[in-house]
């Protein structure tokens, strides 16, 4: 959730994720408690978000709009000298490097090195003295520059949410040459005007680029907060990710702390205790999320409430279910259960009876949830007829992981306990043959399948947020008691942020 602006976007990215607390934020003598999502940003990740500078200083000094500079000045022998530089525009600009710094005192230092950039317009001048007429030429201008660039900018919060404070600008100029009409050579004409208008010039350079760097910043702070807000947000599921605490910025590192709520219509989730700390994190890897036991269980829960804890089975899946194995007693139990049917006349539906109970331990993610099966065949000619009915409760601890950009959910241990049990082949329920075939089953074949299905849309959701963009590398999913960390290192898709500029400049 992350969507022109090379490090500097990044760094804007990270804006959103890693926010710094201002005064305008209060989170209370003990905001850990309330923390259900943190995001840790180390420095290698910042310094491969460094290599993207460029794009984004272009667009800044591109997109800066130069006010017209006029100025006036008594010159010894010629009197009054009035000049004006008008439809001033950048020709072309590069970079010699950049270097980026994470400041304990709160904020992201950039340096950036030898900007060289060609400043093209109209000069117009003239002199009135008492011996000289008034008398005004127009001539065009390029002015040659090279400039170091600092910035430092401040995350701050207001009402829970992200502000970027990139005011923090300056520019140092190293050379500043005017030329007239595509002339190299000095003149007295160039040196006078060059005199006069350097200073002013500079101000007016550093004004116009910091504020539009700063305008830069607002704007793909904006960009990168809508994004994460939509990447945890499916139609009425909402994961609240407005900070629970001030965030940390460290010399190797840049980590945020946000609250994590699930919002599902009139349903909500409360907690006051999380077990965050910063030790949990380390530095040896670009990213980190931290996820807490209380927020996966609430978005399981919301899951529930909105009825997506239903499976449809037909057909040739359905046939897999029921014939794991190719022996005579399974092909009897089928025969019994199905009455002969086909099974593209058959439908078998799972669904959760209540919400799913998820705790997270160091062997994995412990699932357990009373579960119905109903098994319903279709005669020709007539209405369908429930010849299967099961309620079950099922714990399954599953571990998850991702590669090939999907996500990967592998079921270990689990258990099964029937609580309800028909079956019009057995009206009695004494018939112990289909009870250990549907036991066997539901274990061996029906959790598996009920699981990639699971992890096939969870997959699909994440994809349509944009999570398959990303280049993601060597990615681990580390469960322990009562979170969940995601470590991984990955390379910036920067072309969602130049679609991003190229849109909105």
């Amino acid at each position: 959730m992350c969507w022109a602006g090379r490090m500097m976007l990044g760094v804007f990215r990270v804006l959103l994720v890693f926010v710094h607390a201002s005064a305008a934020c209060e989170f209370g003598p003990f905001p850990y408690r309330a923390t259900g999502i943190v995001c840790r940003m180390t420095k290698p990740a910042a310094l491969l978000l460094n290599q993207e500078t460029a794009q984004v200083i272009q667009a800044a000094f591109r997109n800066a709009r130069f006010p017209n500079i006029t100025g006036e000045r008594s010159v010894r022998l010629l009197g009054k000298v009035a000049y004006g530089l008008t439809n001033i525009q950048v020709n072309d600009l590069s970079l010699e490097k950049s270097n980026v710094e994470l400041k304990e005192e709160n904020a992201i230092h950039i340096d950036i090195k030898n900007v060289t950039a060609s400043f093209k317009g109209t000069l117009t001048y003239g002199y009135s003295g008492a011996w000289i007429l008034k008398l005004f030429h127009s001539v065009d201008f390029e002015i040659e520059s090279s400039i170091d660039l600092q910035l430092n900018i401040k995350l701050m919060c207001q009402e829970d949410q992200l502000v970027a404070d990139a005011s923090d600008c300056y520019l140092t100029f190293h050379k500043l040459t005017l030329h007239l009409q595509g002339d190299k050579e000095p003149g007295w004409l160039k040196q006078l005007f060059t005199d006069f208008i350097s200073f002013t010039l500079k101000l007016v350079l550093k004004r116009e680029v910091c504020k539009e760097i700063n305008s830069l910043a607002q704007m793909l702070a904006n960009f990168v907060l809508d994004l994460a807000a939509n990447f945890v947000r499916d139609n009425d599921i909402i994961v609240d990710i407005s900070l629970a605490s001030d965030s940390v910025i460290k010399a190797g590192y840049l980590e945020s702390h946000h609250k994590g709520l699930v919002l599902y219509k009139n349903y909500s989730n409360m907690f006051s205790d999380s077990v965050f700390s910063p030790s949990l994190l380390t530095e040896s890897r670009m990213l980190y999320f931290w996820l807490s036991e209380p927020t996966l269980s609430s978005l399981a829960s919301a899951a529930f409430l909105d009825g997506r804890l239903v499976l449809t089975i037909r057909g040739e899946k359905l046939q897999a279910l029921f014939e794991m194995e190719d022996t005579e007693e399974q092909q009897k139990v089928v025969q019994m259960i199905f009455q002969g049917t086909s099974y593209n006349d058959s439908v078998a539906k799972v669904w959760s009876l209540a919400r799913p109970e998820i705790s997270l331990q160091p062997e994995g993610t412990v699932v357990k949830s009373l579960v119905a099966v109903e098994v319903s065949i279709l005669p020709t000619g007539e209405e369908s007829l429930v010849v299967l009915y099961m309620e079950k409760e099922i714990t399954v601890t599953i571990q998850a992981a991702y590669a090939e950009k999907k996500l990967i959910l592998q079921p270990l241990d689990s258990s099964v306990e029937f609580k309800v049990f028909k079956c019009t082949a057995d009206p009695s329920g004494n018939d112990p043959s289909i009870q250990n075939f549907l036991r066997t089953m539901i274990s061996v074949v029906g959790i598996p399948e009920v699981i990639s299905s699971i992890e096939s849309a969870l997959t699909s959701l994440m994809n349509s947020k944009g999570l398959n963009l990303f280049d993601i590398i060597n990615p681990e999913i580390i469960t322990r008691k009562g979170y969940i960390i995601v470590q991984l290192d990955f390379s910036f898709p920067n072309h969602l942020l130049l679609n991003f500029l190229e849109k909105s400049l």
